[in-house]
């Protein structure tokens, strides 16, 4: 079974946020199942690009609306990420440092997936099925299904997953001239709300569409920025799969980055001596409770709300607990955290910007994990959490909801709460502090979380079945 993924980002070539890491991480898991998965993503000038070898297997031109482009096909040599990756190079275009924010943007993803098209059609190549990750592919369904062009494709199903249904890459139908040619009878299934939206016509036109978790599946026709009503209507198309975690690469017992190495069985000795260092580089004290956050400071991730909360939650257990912010994002709540930081240097320390080494560190030696979320379609961050042996927290939202259940509960092991407020917030924290107290009970949760499984080998069976269930119909 030939599949194609079709994303804008992958780890470790090119990483915004959580898509990457699935990106990087599915193909791997469904060749190790036997399937042919490759990964096709815009040429970056980066890091990954210059230190290994890629073979230009296709060249060619096409058309972005009345300007001729000439791109290229990239092959990396060796599939040393465990899978094939292709990158699309188009001088001028798909050829820069940056994943997003140019202000041809549109332009460069439009690009993207015409010339993917291209490839596969004019190449001969016809795969099973082809895997569209967020709208910077959504145009693709349409245009293999309605575009003269590409009637060979037409067959081919198409499976299209949201990672994060608050983005459409919506624009107007001034630029319409930008596609190639198209049944114009069809256009109906391009619009939402009197634009062009890929991510809109993507679960128009392709055969199944995924979210990254089952509760994110029902919150997109409650909350999805405009297309509540589209979700609604197509809910029986849309199924919710669980993203998994690269268990390779987040792994305490052999992880590169970590000072020490730990497993379920050494946790207690591991996670302290990652704390002690930790805490050494953020003038911290390493017998206190330590609640970090990972992640970008932005609305959706609930961080407006932690520089009130972590206040709150020093004055209320005075010298009892400790915080460490690594992020960046809204300029407000940067510096509100960086003036927390000069308030009380002896409980809460901030790193603006993002550190993977870090990262793995603070998973490592941090007591609990904070995450706010207001919008969380699956959640990376508390399954690697997990993985390393500490206690998320949590608000009871999409896949938070599905992968986190509260120690409170039956077989639980997280803390979850309820609303996006400091408020909430601190009663967590108080639970937090309270737990940490009790060693026994902390190591015994601690163990049931780094025995759930959480890897890609169960999230790729679930994405197999849901390909064999489609292929069979062409």
């Amino acid at each position: 079974m030939r599949i194609f993924h079709l994303s804008a980002e992958c780890y470790p070539i090119a990483k915004v946020g959580g898509l990457a890491d699935v990106v990087g991480a599915l193909p791997k898991y469904q060749n190790l199942a036997g399937l042919q998965a490759a990964v096709v993503m815009p040429f970056y000038n980066r890091k990954f690009v210059h230190e290994n070898i890629f073979d230009v297997v296709f060249q060619g031109t096409t058309l972005l609306g009345t300007r001729r482009i000439y791109f290229e096909i990239l092959k990396e040599q060796t599939n040393k990420l465990g899978f094939e990756l292709y990158l699309i190079k188009i001088p001028g275009l798909l050829d820069r440092e940056n994943v997003y924010s140019y202000p041809d943007e549109r332009e460069q993803f439009l690009a993207f997936q015409i010339c993917f098209l291209d490839w596969i059609n004019w190449s001969g190549q016809t795969p099973d099925l082809v895997h569209c990750h967020d709208h910077h592919s959504g145009l693709v369904p349409f245009l293999m299904y309605h575009s003269n062009l590409y009637r060979r494709l037409a067959h081919i199903p198409t499976i299209f997953t949201i990672h994060n249904g608050q983005y459409h890459g919506a624009f107007g139908w001034d630029n319409l001239h930008y596609l190639p040619e198209i049944d114009f009878y069809k256009t109906g299934l391009l619009d939402w709300n009197g634009g062009i939206n890929p991510l809109a016509s993507a679960v128009k036109c392709c055969w199944r569409f995924t979210t990254v978790s089952p509760s994110y599946l029902h919150e997109l026709s409650i909350s999805s920025n405009g297309l509540e009503y589209l979700f609604y209507v197509e809910r029986d198309k849309g199924i919710g799969i669980i993203n998994g975690i690269d268990t390779d690469v987040w792994n305490p017992e052999t992880d590169p980055m970590l000072p020490a190495h730990f497993t379920a069985a050494t946790v207690a000795k591991g996670k302290q001596k990652n704390k002690e260092i930790l805490c050494e580089r953020f003038n911290l004290s390493p017998d206190k409770p330590l609640i970090a956050f990972i992640g970008r400071l932005v609305t959706e991730k609930g961080s407006d709300q932690l520089p009130a909360a972590i206040e709150r939650s020093i004055k209320e257990h005075g010298d009892k607990v400790n915080f460490l912010v690594l992020g960046a994002g809204d300029n407000a709540t940067e510096m509100s955290l960086n003036l927390l930081k000069q308030l009380y240097p002896q409980n809460c320390n901030v790193f603006i910007g993002y550190d993977e080494s870090l990262a793995h560190l603070i998973y490592a030696g941090a007591d609990f994990l904070l995450m706010p979320s207001r919008v969380e379609p699956c959640g990376l961050n508390q399954m690697y959490a997990m993985r390393y042996g500490t206690m998320p927290i949590v608000r009871s939202t999409g896949g938070l909801k599905d992968t986190v259940i509260d120690f409170g509960d039956e077989g639980g092991y997280g803390i979850r709460f309820e609303h996006v407020a400091a408020d909430d917030i601190c009663v967590s924290v108080t639970r937090a502090v309270i737990l940490y107290k009790d060693t026994r009970k902390m190591q015994t949760l601690r163990k049931r979380m780094m025995a759930l499984d959480f890897s890609w080998d169960r999230s790729a069976k679930e994405y197999m079945n849901l390909y064999e269930s489609l292929i069979p119909k062409i």
